[in-house]
C-alpha cells in the first residue's frame, strides 16, 4: 500500500475547498489526490501518471472525479489543453522514484535485487533511455560527470572507470552487476557508511534516465502559468538537486512579484510520520501562491 509523505501538510498548503479542481501531476498511488477528492466535493482532479503501469493499476480503480492521464508532467500545457480541464485552484508536485518501482517493477531501481538494467519510469516512451544503454554506451567523462552532478558521488571518476574497463570484457547487464563494480571502485570505509555505497551512482543513472531534473525545470514555470491568481503550487522534492531547483525558481518568481512563498523554509516530516513510513525522511515540502 502507497502512503503518500506529507500529507497532511499537502492538504493544508493546498487548501481544498467545495468544487474547486486541482491537479496532481505525480499520481502514483493517489494518496494525495484521494485526500484532496475527500475535501473538495463535487470538484475534480487531473492526474499525471507516466509510469504506464501505475497509470493502469490507479485507473482501473475506478476513482470518482478523478481523471487520470499516462503521460509526463513536463508536458502540463498540453495536457491541460487536451483533456480541457479548466478553472485549476492548485498543483501538486511530488517528485522521484515510487516505492511501487523498487519494490515491484523489477526494472532494476533497487540495488539490492537483482534484475535488469533499466531504470525507464515508461519503457513505452521513445526518448527515455535505459539503464543499460548509459551504462554501458556513455564515454567515461561523461559517466563521471553524469554521477558526480546527479549522485553528488565522491568516487565517481573511479566508478566511471571501473564500469568502461568491466564493460570491455562484457556488457554489464544487471544490478547486481552494477553493485559489484561500484563495491570495488570506493574505498573499505566508504561501505560502511550509513548510506549504501551504490546509492548515489544508481540515482544518478536513474535521472539521466528519466531525464528527472529537466522535466521539472520544464514543468514549473508551466505550472505558474496555468495557475489563476490566488492558486497554489505545492512540491514535495526527496533530494538537494531537486529542491534547489525548486528553491531557486521560486525566489526568483516572488523577486519578480509573480508569488508569494509561503514555506519560508522547506517544511519535513514530523518524527512520527517518518516512523510509520521511513520514505519520509528525505521529503521536503515548499508552497507557493500565485499573486
Amino acid at each position: 500500500m502507497h502512503t503518500p509523505v506529507l500529507l497532511n501538510e499537502v492538504i493544508e498548503y493546498l487548501t481544498p475547498q467545495e468544487g474547486q479542481n486541482f491537479v496532481d501531476c505525480t499520481l502514483n498511488g493517489g494518496g494525495h489526490t484521494r485526500e484532496i477528492l475527500k475535501r473538495n466535493g463535487q470538484g475534480k482532479v487531473l492526474g499525471i501518471e507516466v509510469d504506464p503501469e501505475i497509470y493502469q493499476n490507479i485507473k482501473d480503480e475506478k476513482i470518482d472525479r478523478l481523471i487520470a492521464v499516462n503521460d509526463s508532467y513536463s508536458n502540463l500545457e498540453e495536457i491541460i489543453e487536451r483533456e480541457k480541464f479548466k478553472n485549476i485552484n492548485g498543483i501538486l508536485f511530488d517528485i522521484g522514484m515510487s516505492s511501487y518501482h523498487v519494490d515491484q517493477s523489477e526494472r532494476g531501481f533497487s540495488f539490492l535485487k537483482d534484475e535488469p538494467l533499466i531504470m525507464s519510469y515508461n519503457t513505452e516512451k521513445g526518448n527515455m533511455i535505459t539503464a543499460y544503454e548509459i551504462v554501458n554506451s556513455y564515454s567515461e567523462e561523461k559517466l563521471a560527470s553524469m554521477i558526480y552532478e546527479y549522485g553528488e558521488e565522491r568516487y565517481s571518476r573511479r566508478i566511471a572507470k571501473s564500469i568502461i574497463e568491466r564493460r570491455r570484457i562484457k556488457p554489464i547487464r544487471t544490478t547486481l552487476e552494477l553493485v559489484d563494480i561500484i563495491g570495488n571502485s570506493v574505498p573499505p570505509y566508504y561501505k560502511r557508511q550509513k548510506i549504501h555505497f551504490a546509492t548515489r551512482t544508481f540515482q544518478a543513472i536513474r535521472i539521466e534516465a528519466n531525464r528527472e531534473l529537466d522535466n521539472f525545470i520544464d514543468a514549473l514555470p508551466q505550472a505558474i502559468k496555468i495557475l489563476p491568481s490566488g492558486g497554489r503550487l505545492v512540491v514535495i522534492t526527496f533530494h538537494s538537486l531537486e529542491d534547489r531547483i525548486a528553491k531557486v525558481f521560486f525566489r526568483e518568481r516572488q523577486k519578480n512579484q509573480e508569488i508569494e512563498i509561503l514555506t519560508k523554509k522547506p517544511v519535513i516530516a514530523t518524527d512520527e510520520e517518518i516512523k510509520i513510513n521511513p520514505r519520509s525522511r528525505s521529503a521536503k515540502l515548499r508552497a507557493i501562491v500565485k499573486l
